[in-house]
């Protein structure tokens, strides 16, 4: 096994670790830090991938702008006593964990059974440039600009919101 195969598994695993941990967490704060966690190993498997331009915007976006946000709402929220979040084991708990051994049962047959394994699609001839800097660029000021701009427009409209919303509650 080469190196690269070796650390796309540990960071497999840990990407899948965290995203439980991150679900499971009864503390808001907890979950959130997991939840950067993952997104870190998100951003270094990018990187393997080849995409560094993917990479750095995990980081930068997810990571920093967007988890300090659902840090201060969390804050802002002041869910106060932690022994209200804890939930008693009921029928949607059982039910929902019984799907989900399910699904890996599913997942576990898929993988295991010998006809289902079909060799991979051949990579098309520029797929070492997709996710790179110059490709996103291209893409993203080229055929996808109005879209690109749009989404600016919606996200500077939710911060207004957001502003204008809680100068109200002071």
């Amino acid at each position: 096994m080469t190196t690269e195969v070796i650390l796309f598994c540990i960071l497999a695993a840990v990407a899948i670790v965290t995203a439980i941990l991150m679900i499971v967490q009864r503390n808001p704060v907890m979950s959130a830090l997991y939840l950067i966690a993952n997104f870190f190993c998100l951003a270094a498997l990018y990187l393997l991938l080849g995409a560094q331009l993917l990479a750095v915007l995990q980081v930068v976006v997810y990571a920093g702008a967007i988890m300090v946000l659902v840090v201060f709402v969390i804050m802002l929220l002041n869910l106060g006593d932690e022994q209200k979040l804890v939930e008693r084991i009921n029928i949607r708990m059982m039910i929902g964990v019984a799907l989900a051994f399910g699904i890996l049962l599913e997942l576990l047959y898929l993988y295991l059974s010998p006809q289902l394994q079909a060799l991979p699609a051949p990579l098309p001839p520029n797929a070492g440039a997709i996710g790179t800097v110059e490709s996103m660029g291209r893409s993203l000021f080229g055929p996808f600009l109005l879209p690109f701009e749009i989404t600016s427009l919606l996200l500077l409209a939710a911060i207004v919101g957001a502003v204008i919303l809680a100068k109200k509650q002071l």
